[in-house]
């Protein structure tokens, strides 16, 4: 498995959509390869914050400069 099939099973991996050979190719390739297991391991934790609802507050200046880059981004996506 190349790490760009392992980002495109990775929803469905967490959604628990994949069968089993699939399930086994991706926690094989991310016992070898470092930056698929940081990915894993930062959106396994984004998932549990999101469904344990901790909020966070910004300061306002970050939460507009976020908001900012954020509108920059989409604008030159369009």
């Amino acid at each position: 498995m190349t790490c760009t099939e392992f980002l495109s099973k990775l929803t469905d991996y967490f959604d628990d959509h994949l069968e089993a050979d699939l399930i086994a190719d991706v926690k094989a390739h991310v016992k070898k390869c470092s930056h698929c297991e940081v990915v894993m391991d930062t959106t396994r934790k984004t998932i549990s914050i999101y469904r344990e609802n901790e909020l966070y507050e910004f300061p306002d200046a970050l939460r507009d400069r976020l908001h900012a880059a954020i509108m920059k981004k989409c604008s030159k996506s369009n």
